[in-house]
């Protein structure tokens, strides 16, 4: 038996909060660390420098990524509660202006004016101040914001993004450590954008395009940087 919790959790868009931080993670992680290794590479004679620049790269980078996250979430959380308090406070002083405002808000969606207003005092009985949140705030489950959720998704995403191309400059030769560092993450991008695009139900092709196009771009900038300031240390 199909139940509407059921139904509601097979749509992608109960993906999306998860899903955003964590591809934005992965992303970066993969790209800025995978970026920051070919262009000390580039520069660089030995294996050391590249190894510091990664390790301290991948450390500050996901304890940025999750503070960030936190941070930006969290702002949105104070917006939502501070519009909620408001909310019960003119439920309180004006409740008829209240449940006019909520009729019409249905009237515009498409319901006659007696239906709006009966459907309106039916669930302002029910539970007046989630059907405001919701109906009038446009706050609800799934674009509420998490601060906790979205900053460990991102900061995990990034670590597991980054670990990708430290393990390239442990293993690869400092030689031709920018042509493997290129390649590994290519690959790695193809497999984040067809991903994120299975999960998100979207167009494999198009994300695969857009994530590789651009990490190639930063990937591409960094190596003219380090061919150009290049210390062979």
């Amino acid at each position: 038996m199909v139940t509407i919790d059921n139904y509601l959790d097979s749509h992608y868009i109960h993906r999306s909060n998860w899903l955003r931080a964590a591809v934005l993670g992965a992303n970066d992680g993969i790209i800025s660390i995978s970026s920051l290794a070919i262009g000390v590479a580039t520069a660089s004679a030995t294996r050391d420098p590249i190894l510091l620049a990664t390790i301290a790269g991948l450390v500050a980078g996901a304890l940025s990524m999750a503070a960030g996250e936190y941070v930006s979430v969290s702002s949105q959380t104070d917006i939502e509660q501070a519009d909620i308090e408001r909310e019960k406070q003119e439920l309180e002083k004006m409740p008829d202006v209240e449940l006019n405002i909520l009729a019409q808000i249905y009237e515009k969606r498409g319901l006659k004016k007696e239906t709006a207003l009966q459907v309106a005092k039916e669930l302002t009985k029910a539970d007046a101040l989630a059907t405001h949140i919701r109906d009038e705030l446009g706050i609800n489950e799934l674009s509420q914001a998490k601060p906790l959720q979205a900053a460990f998704a991102s900061g995990a995403a990034f670590t597991v993004g980054g670990l990708l191309p430290l393990l390239v400059t442990i293993f690869a030769p400092v030689s031709k450590m920018e042509y493997f560092l290129y390649g590994f993450t290519i690959l790695s991008l193809i497999v984040l954008g067809a991903v994120s695009a299975k999960t998100g139900g979207s167009s494999i092709s198009k994300a695969v395009l857009r994530i590789v196009i651009w990490g190639t771009i930063a990937m591409g900038l960094s190596a003219v940087v380090g061919y150009i300031f290049g210390v062979n240390v």
